[in-house]
């Protein structure tokens, strides 16, 4: 049975695939924003092993939240499922002075991934609309672009989608890939959103934990456990390098490549 962290697990997805990841047999540590949160997930979830608190708009924060994890028991799977949706209609600007939808997004993940031990396998959770992203690394923060909330969303899942491919390619002993879930009725698809709920969580613990062959790959893109196309952008080499040296630039977070 595989040990499996998951970021923002309060609600949502998050939750969906912790429940049914310990409804398996596994052991699940979750992640809320703040103690509230916190222990609002502790009420919902009694069965969860334990629960870290980090608000992932805080470098600060998501650097403490990889020390958390690093005290405790080596992880076999990590899943950044954490994010922000498309609704923000001005840009919100955190305490580092980034966009709130690539701080929690793309930097989180990021720094999580350079700073935790490196798990067996990495899932990061991405979006259809990546594929209406910008390859492009210049002005990630939204400083010169007028703000839209809808393309800095779908910038953002373009970026986790590269970075799980440029794990892939540069650590090749870790299982890495991204996926989509569908869009689904939570709190951030909307009441409206046409996907199948009950398919959206079962992908992301599949990548995690399942011994199928079709999930121990790596570099691959995913929608309801089939390998889909992502963006041409996500697999050219020479943008996952400037994706990588960019969010070292914003974050002071090397990526450790060996």
């Amino acid at each position: 049975m595989a040990h499996v962290f998951i970021t923002g697990t309060t609600d949502g997805l998050g939750l969906a695939a912790a429940r049914l990841l310990i409804e398996q047999g596994h052991t699940v540590t979750g992640h809320a924003r703040n103690e509230r949160r916190a222990e609002q997930l502790r009420e919902r979830c009694p069965e969860m092993d334990t629960v870290l608190v980090a608000d992932l708009s805080s470098r600060k924060q998501t650097v403490d939240l990889a020390e958390q994890a690093n005290a405790g028991a080596p992880f076999d799977a990590v899943i950044h499922n954490a994010g922000i949706g498309y609704r923000e209609r001005a840009k919100i600007t955190t305490e580092d002075g980034h966009a709130h939808v690539l701080a929690v997004n793309v930097l989180a993940p990021y720094i999580l991934t350079c700073l935790m031990r490196r798990p067996e396998r990495l899932v990061y959770l991405s979006s259809g609309m990546h594929q209406g992203g910008r390859g492009d690394t210049r002005d990630l923060d939204w400083e010169r672009r007028p703000w839209n909330g809808a393309q800095a969303y779908s910038d953002s899942k373009l970026y986790d989608a590269t970075l799980a491919f440029a794990v892939a390619r540069l650590w090749p002993d870790v299982l890495s890939n991204s996926l989509e879930p569908g869009w689904v009725p939570t709190k951030m698809g909307g009441p409206g959103a046409p996907d199948d709920i009950t398919q959206a969580h079962i992908t992301q613990a599949w990548l995690a934990v399942s011994e199928d062959p079709e999930a121990k790959v790596s570099g691959r893109y995913f929608y309801h456990r089939q390998e889909v196309p992502p963006s041409p952008a996500a697999l050219d080499v020479g943008f996952q390098d400037d994706l990588l040296a960019t969010l070292e630039e914003l974050t002071s977070v090397p990526f450790p490549r060996s």
